[in-house]
Formats: structure tokens, sequence, C-alpha cells
């Protein structure tokens, strides 16, 4: 994880994305949400599968990058986050499971 959390670091110096106002959250959150449009369109419209590996990559980076932003520890976060939801119950909801905390 060490290793792609500072390539993107060296991504946003080499793009000088903080004086640039590519940090700016509100602008990621619109790039999180153009990925995932994408993402959508690979599956919706049976795009190729190495596509669709791509198009994740990207939303990797910007998540990577809005930790870099906020500057906070990703690794650190997954592994909170993963310890809280292996204590969840799944359930289904109309035919799929869902692993939700209420």
């Amino acid at each position: 994880m060490n290793e792609m959390v500072e390539a993107v670091r060296e991504f946003h110096r080499k793009y000088a994305l903080k004086a640039r106002g590519g940090e700016e959250m509100l602008h990621r959150m619109n790039l999180i949400m153009e990925e995932v449009g994408e993402i959508s369109q690979c599956l919706t419209k049976g795009r190729p599968r190495q596509d669709l590996i791509e198009e994740h990559a990207d939303l990797l980076i910007l998540l990577i990058g809005n930790a870099i932003s906020l500057d906070f520890d990703l690794e650190k976060a997954f592994w909170e986050k993963y310890k809280k939801i292996m204590r969840r119950k799944g359930r289904m909801i109309e035919g799929t499971i869902r692993v939700t905390e209420t």
C-alpha cells in the first residue's frame, strides 16, 4: 500500500494538484462520481473487461489521492472499518446480500 500512496503523491507533486485546485474535495468528489459512472457504463454497455479494470484503478487512485489531500492514513482507516464490518450480520434484501450496520 505504501508504494501506491507514494506513487499517487508523486502524481500530485508532478501536476502541482494542491496549488492548482486538484486537492479540493468538491472537485475530487466530482471526479469520483465520473469514475463510478464509467464503471457503470462498462457494466451496462458490455465494454471489455480491461476497461472495467482500468476504471477501478482510476477510482483507487482517486481514493488514495483523497487520503493524501485530507492527510489521513488510508490503510489504517481501511483496517479500522474492516474490523467493524466483519462484526456485522449479513442479511438478504430483495435477493442480494447486504452487510450494513442497520
